[in-house]
């Protein structure tokens, strides 16, 4: 297998691929540019290749983050719209990454970010593979009750629909929500809420 067909493999097997990827099989940064310029592979964002076929999902801009930010987890109205317990359409990825850490440089896709401090960072972080690529999302108690928290920022309706959509849609049990109240620190805010659908 020569070293074209190395890199056109490794891009079917990871979905998006950069130049550490293809550097740890030995082979050049330079080859990625040259195949890119024979239409070979397609230029996803600043430095992420994909296949010309690559299959083009409602989710593809989630593995574009997950790709470039392996540490930053999907959350609020990204998660909320990945789980399926939401009307909202957001044009922007909302990113978690933990207080103190570097704010991310991406020009595409368009990220909202926030900074959460532990244990609430950690808790609730689900490993999804989208198109090939790890993507890290917040389980939907978690992303409901990151709604609560944030609500300022993302609108006390949406934390409400979300809530609602979760427990209808059976994605959440009564003991997750709670848990994930108290790690955040929203049980009181959330508290009226949860009485209401029960």
């Amino acid at each position: 297998m020569n070293q074209q067909q190395q890199i056109l493999e490794l891009a079917r097997t990871k979905g998006i691929i950069q130049a550490r990827d293809v550097e740890a099989l030995g082979i050049s940064r330079n080859y990625l540019y040259r195949m890119y310029k024979k239409g070979l592979l397609e230029k996803n964002a600043t430095g992420l290749y994909i296949l010309p076929d690559a299959p083009v999902t409602e989710n593809a801009s989630l593995t574009l983050v997950g790709k470039r930010f392996p540490h930053a987890v999907v959350c609020l109205i990204s998660a909320l719209s990945y789980h399926g317990i939401t009307t909202q359409i957001s044009h922007e990825i909302w990113i978690a990454v933990p207080r103190g850490s570097w704010r991310p440089d991406i020009d595409y896709p368009p990220v909202t970010l926030s900074y959460i401090s532990e244990p609430a960072y950690s808790f609730g972080i689900r490993q999804h593979v989208i198109n090939g690529v790890p993507v890290k999302i917040y389980s939907p108690a978690k992303t409901v009750a990151d709604c609560f928290k944030f609500r300022n920022k993302v609108g006390l309706d949406v934390a409400i629909e979300g809530l609602r959509e979760a427990w209808r849609s059976r994605k959440v049990t009564m003991d997750e929500l709670v848990e994930a109240a108290e790690i955040n620190r929203v049980s009181k805010v959330m508290r009226p809420y949860l009485e209401a659908i029960v």
